[in-house]
């Protein structure tokens, strides 16, 4: 590794000496994915300001211009850096902002590009933090006049992070008259002013990280050695949490079991804007879903379910139309995650279709319903979202091709807007009212765990389809947030509009 590269505890020791011996302190920060002419201008021109120049970079993990991004981990971007004679020291942040390294470093200049000179254009909000910060450490602020260049721009049209099928999907967005003045954090703020309703089963995903020991000696079972665990939240709190960094209002009418434990975890951590109306399901527990993980690989080993699918009795069935109609109304739209353990029956189902102002519904196969679940119980829905395998389930085709299959089940099941997914290969949205078909492929590069990604898609896809966004739009959107989704375990990550923001606005480029 280069001498240049240093840690920020003891990069601060060594600049604390360079300034007794009145050296000027500038620093740089960002991602620098692809060093491209416009980096090496602006620390040409930063270096000019002071006698060293420091440059501080982005974690991967803190990286937002989309799913797949960085290209280049944390130290090979480092190492590219190192190999420019104008930078005198490189550092690894801690933190998504500069706020660490400004305060730690102490420098008498922090440098960034003339696009940041418009704070409101920084959807983060980040500058703001970093001026105050540069600010309180006695420093000042320089911006670059030198041209600008995007990396994310290189990035997409040489093709090194999309397939064919994305870049021809990009640029039918780019291309398209419609969007010439489009801002995707319009779009998103757009959603700011909506009350959603949350119908459906919540549960409790729970993953337990082994380390497999063999086969036993004595009976023919695979022996392995409990190393860690993590809970998360699943099911419609999750697509509620989801939702909340969206929108102004969230409810979420489901139900628990009679532990109470279990309950202040699911609750514990919601943000303020949501609203729980947990139901306790008497003699039964909250469903719980553990998944056995091989901690080497990764991977699951098996799924252990705790499920009492039994359905609600009419006492209960008689609470919960009493609470839907009694707060259905305030709600500009009702999203039903229906996973087929019993909440929702059949007459529950029939009140949400003929009160809900929008609704919004998926229907989910799994291991404990395949056969008895069907999404043909709510017709005439806004929008349905299924997964291929699902579809095939429901129109009893193994064979179709999935476009004459989803003309079939919009033709069964009447709704405005049908959308199938298909895993690595994207979705297709069926509109009601044209016919047409829209498909948008997958934009998830690093999948470390599918559970919740339909969950995902069904709530942003649903923000769209309300406000009437360009189906390609919504579309492109809530195939991002899924790609967010689908690199970590479970719903561990919520999705800040940022995050959306700042990956659809680099695609775009």
């Amino acid at each position: 590794m280069s001498n240049k590269i240093l840690g920020l505890k003891k990069l601060s020791q060594k600049l604390k000496i360079l300034k007794k011996k009145k050296k000027k302190i500038v620093l740089c920060h960002g991602v620098f994915d692809v060093l491209h002419i416009g980096h090496i201008n602006h620390f040409n021109s930063a270096k000019k300001l002071g006698d060293i120049l420091v440059v501080s970079v982005t974690p991967d993990k803190f990286v937002k211009k989309g799913p797949n991004r960085p290209i280049f981990p944390l130290n090979i971007r480092m190492q590219s850096l190192s190999a420019l004679k104008n930078i005198d020291y490189i550092t690894a942040n801690t933190t998504e902002t500069a706020v660490n390294p400004i305060l730690d470093l102490k420098p008498d200049i922090y440098c960034k590009g003339k696009d940041y000179k418009d704070e409101k254009s920084d959807h983060t909000r980040n500058i703001i933090k970093e001026v105050r910060a540069i600010k309180s450490v006695n420093g000042k602020i320089n911006y670059t006049e030198d041209r600008l260049f995007s990396s994310s721009n290189i990035i997409n049209s040489s093709n090194l992070n999309l397939t064919n099928s994305q870049m021809k999907f990009l640029k039918e967005i780019r291309n398209d008259k419609k969007n010439k003045n489009l801002k995707i954090s319009n779009l998103i703020n757009s959603f700011s002013d909506l009350k959603v309703l949350v119908i459906g089963e919540t549960m409790i995903d729970e993953y337990l990280y082994c380390d497999a020991l063999g086969k036993s000696g004595k009976e023919p079972v695979l022996a392995v050695k409990n190393l860690h665990s993590e809970k998360f939240i699943g099911g419609t709190l999750s697509i509620a949490k989801n939702l909340s960094n969206f929108c102004k209002k969230v409810t979420v009418l489901s139900y628990v079991g009679e532990k109470k434990e279990q309950l202040k975890f699911l609750t514990n951590k919601l943000e303020k804007n949501i609203n729980p109306i947990m139901i306790p399901k008497k003699k039964s527990c909250t469903i719980i879903k553990r998944r056995i993980i091989d901690d080497v690989n990764k991977t699951k080993i098996l799924g252990l379910y705790s499920i009492e699918d039994h359905l609600i009795n009419k006492k209960e069935e008689r609470s919960i139309i009493k609470i839907i109609s009694k707060i259905i109304g305030k709600h500009d739209l009702v999203i039903v995650s229906d996973y087929g353990h019993g909440f929702i029956t059949d007459k529950v189902a029939r009140l949400i279709i003929a009160k809900s102002k929008f609704l919004s519904v998926n229907a989910q196969l799994n291991s404990a319903n395949v056969g008895y679940h069907t999404i043909s119980k709510y017709k005439n829905a806004d929008l349905v979202i299924i997964n291929e395998t699902e579809m095939r389930h429901e129109m009893r085709d193994k064979s179709e091709k999935i476009i004459n299959l989803i003309k079939k089940l919009a033709l069964k099941i009447n709704p405005k807007f049908l959308t199938v997914t298909s895993g690595n290969q994207g979705s297709i949205t069926f509109v009601k009212k044209n016919k047409k078909i829209f498909h948008c492929p997958a934009f998830a590069f690093r999948v470390f765990d599918k559970i919740g990604a339909g969950d995902t898609m069904l709530a942003y896809l649903s923000l769209t389809v309300f406000k009437k966004i360009n189906t390609k739009i919504g579309m492109f959107i809530s195939s991002l947030a899924a790609a967010f989704n689908v690199e970590n375990a479970a719903n561990s990550k919520v999705l800040k509009k940022t995050d959306i923001i700042k990956s659809a606005e680099s695609y775009l480029k």
